[in-house]
């Protein structure tokens, strides 16, 4: 009916995104398709490390179905209680296990979609290998419903890792930071599952405005890292190795000082800082946050000169860096002090950090997609042939333009 009357479609998931994506324009013309009820899981397959779901089941449930049968489904967002795996899926999560296991677009085995004309496309196959012509369901994988409505999905499991080791780390620069993520790169290999880079001022932040959390180490530094590594033999040297690697660094001058937690509650109060980011970022005031990547080789870079050119521009506001540095992706924060600073303030700022990581060869949308916000900076970021051809992909699958219309292109 919407296909044949040309009405808008816009598909909503857990409503949790940051760029609009979920939202309807301002026309009143538009239906908005919440898949909330359409939470059921359909199969899990422990042999075949899959599991089956709809659309509208909740990230969190799906954590504790795989814990059931002793697997991992391993993206991890502080939206998890709440975000749905249709919208993962449509925005390309990423989260904290990018480094370790990828993004959604590694997490997804298979897809069933409706299509703008109301046909139902079923590529809900469990499969690893398929070579037989084209992958279609990457295209619905980060297309922010402009293509279709994301029904059902088969996603990865892994094995369930019976070691965690956890540490906090102090450090002097970020150029530190990179130090020790190559060498625990080099030196841990595929233990290494997240490496989270926190500024000084954040952290500060999270401390000051989110009750029960606290200051893991004594003295107060420029730059953390939270990272974590697994292991899943029975007999794990982690921990050892894990001292062993930070101790070295700390004597050698490398790094500034270290925690490591000796339980799952101390644990937990570790990832409770870094996830507690956001809220504690909107309690301080009025927040701009990027969502930017660059190569690993250029983090140190890109980080000093948003510095440069941002911290005295504004006075008054706060500028906070935080990101998973394993992928090269770095949240620049601004929080204003008030709503007027903001609005006066934002598009110019934008720009700049934008610019920035572009001149790098980054990119504007690292993990949070394009939605409504970043649709005009999309124009800076692409060339006319990729841009050409994404608009040749929507037009053939949606010539009505009626899904989701006016976010991404």
């Amino acid at each position: 009916m919407c296909a044949e009357h040309l009405i808008p479609i816009v598909p909503q998931g857990g409503n949790t995104g940051v760029c609009g994506g979920a939202v309807p324009d301002n026309s009143g013309r538009s239906i908005i398709v919440s898949l909330g009820r359409m939470n059921g899981i359909r199969e899990i397959d422990a042999a075949n490390n899959s599991i089956t779901v709809d659309a509208g089941v909740v990230l969190a449930d799906v954590h504790r179905e795989a814990q059931r049968v002793n697997r991992l489904f391993p993206l991890d967002l502080g939206s998890s209680g709440s975000c749905q795996i249709g919208g993962n899926v449509s925005t390309n999560a990423g989260g904290i296990g990018v480094l370790k296991y990828g993004s959604m677009r590694s997490l997804v085995l298979g897809l069933e979609v409706v299509l703008p004309d109301g046909e139902v496309l079923d590529c809900l196959k469990g499969l690893r290998k398929d070579n037989s012509g084209y992958d279609l369901k990457q295209l619905f994988i980060g297309a922010e419903g402009t293509l279709g409505i994301i029904t059902g999905v088969v996603l990865k499991l892994f094995s369930r890792p019976t070691h965690h080791t956890t540490a906090l780390v102090g450090l002097p620069s970020c150029d530190a930071a990179l130090d020790l993520f190559e060498l625990c790169s080099s030196s841990m290999g595929s233990h290494l599952a997240a490496f989270e880079l926190i500024s000084g001022m954040q952290l500060e932040a999270v401390i000051e405005n989110i009750p029960g959390t606290f200051r893991p180490l004594e003295v107060k530094y420029d730059w953390y890292v939270l990272l974590e590594l697994t292991d899943d033999a029975l007999d794990s040297e982690l921990l050892e190795r894990t001292e062993n690697l930070l101790s070295g660094m700390i004597e050698a001058g490398d790094v500034s000082d270290a925690v490591i937690a000796k339980n799952l509650n101390e644990r937990e109060r570790l990832w409770r800082i870094r996830h507690s980011v956001s809220e504690a970022n909107v309690r301080q005031g009025h927040v701009l946050s990027h969502d930017t990547s660059v190569p690993i080789s250029r983090i140190g870079d890109f980080i000093r000169t948003c510095d440069e050119k941002l911290s005295h521009r504004l006075p008054g506001t706060r500028l906070h860096f935080v990101g998973h540095i394993g992928d090269g992706n770095v949240h620049v924060v601004v929080v204003f002090p008030d709503s007027e600073a903001f609005d006066r303030n934002w598009a110019q700022i934008s720009e700049i950090v934008n610019g920035i990581a572009l001149g790098m060869h980054g990119s504007i949308a690292a993990e949070h997609g394009i939605g409504q916000s970043l649709r005009q900076s999309l124009r800076q970021s692409k060339s006319e042939t990729e841009l050409r051809l994404m608009r040749l992909v929507k037009e053939s699958l949606d010539p009505g333009n009626i899904m989701n219309p006016g976010k991404v292109l």
